[in-house]
């Protein structure tokens, strides 16, 4: 029997928090080795453990894995959150696509300098409300279904939570003209692995803050 996935990154969300997610929304647990010091990452770049000198890396099933699509669409394949057919798939990965367009936008808000900080928040709004939010609201509404694909729950619903919960943390009157995705994402955060993963204490990682981003330039050396 294989053992448990082992995460490897910053202590942070970053790009581990949406493979953290959807491991826990299929119910596997996990462990996780924190990446703490310069020293940390250039061991497992020496053990030619990180193919491109890269983190997230997870070690799962007897793999070492890189690159998060890669690590994602590993996990959704092998735990049935990927559609039952080629079509589905095709689906799954292009509203995933325009997911990570947003969640991006308000991951790296926080690296936005001072002076065009309340221009980029403008903009995160107009995109938020008037592009991304309006998309999956139509595609809920189009075929009146619980889930965005297939009527089951996907990889896709659990990357949409997450941005939501994102979102809400942003500006919580973001959500507030689209009635179906707040439907979506209640009904979501009742299933129980994800109202576990939503509990305090899990391996949910908070906000970033000013203070994890210091810590986080001084571990990968970024000037």
């Amino acid at each position: 029997m294989a053992g448990k996935p082992v995460l490897h990154y910053f202590n942070a969300r970053g790009r581990m928090e949406c493979i953290r997610w959807l491991l826990a929304a299929a119910g596997v647990e996990f462990e996780e080795k924190f990446i703490e010091s310069p020293e940390d990452l250039e061991k497992l770049r020496k053990d030619g453990k990180l193919m491109f000198e890269q983190v997230p890396m997870v070690e799962i099933d007897g793999m070492i894995m890189v690159q998060t699509r890669a690590i994602l669409n590993y996990i959704a394949t092998k735990y049935d959150l990927y559609g039952k057919d080629v079509k589905e798939r095709a689906l799954i990965d292009m509203y995933t696509e325009g997911i990570v367009d947003l969640s991006d936008m308000i991951m790296q808000l926080i690296l936005c300098p001072p002076d065009q900080k309340e221009a980029k928040i403008s903009m995160i709004k107009d995109r938020t409300k008037n592009r991304y939010l309006p998309a999956f609201e139509k595609v809920l509404k189009s075929h009146g279904q619980d889930y965005l694909v297939g009527n089951r729950l996907t990889r896709v619903d659990i990357h949409l939570l997450e941005l939501l919960l994102y979102i809400e943390e942003f500006d919580a009157s973001l959500l507030a003209p689209f009635p179906l995705l707040k439907a979506l994402k209640s009904r979501l955060s009742s299933l129980p692995n994800v109202k576990k993963f939503l509990q305090p204490g899990s391996q949910r990682k908070p906000p970033t803050d000013e203070k994890t981003i210091e810590k986080a330039k001084k571990v990968f050396n970024i000037k």
